[in-house]
């Protein structure tokens, strides 16, 4: 279950509302979420929900927008207003055919495509509970059409552009190994 809200708020603000929306969408599964709620924590900080370790969440929030994810398996949440394309960022962060695919577009286009190749990184690096810490250069994207092509195949991405493209929001979900 993926929840948005967007809403013009206090920088110090916006951690709770992004709770907020982890209670709501825990209520679908049955769950009262509160701050008694026992919450672990990996080795990077990753929380979790003690009571209950297959139901996995994420949250994010930026300038003026908010996001929970809730799933069945491991997942990852990143919310960004679109921001200005860094040449420094894409050189340390972004696979040569990253680069190449931003820098193919027309100028006024950079922006918007940073911003999608960083949040689909975010979103990976958080669903591995690893954090920025990951080599961010090591994963990559391409789109064919609206479809999500990466170089980590045990995961499913999502994207979602928000009011005419003025937010980015993409979402990934590791795959549950068989059994």
């Amino acid at each position: 279950m993926l929840l948005i809200s967007l809403k013009e708020l206090e920088h110090r603000e916006y951690h709770a509302h992004a709770h907020n929306l982890l209670r709501e969408c825990l209520k679908v599964y049955g769950i009262a979420y509160n701050e008694d709620t026992p919450i672990n924590k990996n080795d990077m900080g990753k929380p979790s929900l003690a009571e209950y370790p297959h139901i996995h969440f994420n949250l994010s929030h930026a300038k003026g927008i908010s996001a929970c994810i809730v799933s069945g398996s491991e997942c990852g949440i990143d919310c960004e207003q679109v921001r200005k394309c860094s040449q420094g960022v894409m050189r340390r962060a972004f696979t040569e055919s990253e680069r190449a695919l931003v820098e193919s577009l027309p100028e006024d286009q950079h922006d918007l495509m940073f911003t999608r190749l960083w949040t689909l990184k975010e979103s990976y690096v958080k669903a591995i509970g690893i954090g920025v810490s990951y080599p961010l250069n090591t994963v990559g994207f391409s789109f064919d059409g609206s479809s999500i092509i990466s170089t980590k195949k045990d995961c499913s991405f999502r994207q979602y552009l928000i009011q005419g493209g003025r937010y980015v929001i993409s979402v990934c979900r590791l795959n549950k190994p068989q059994e």
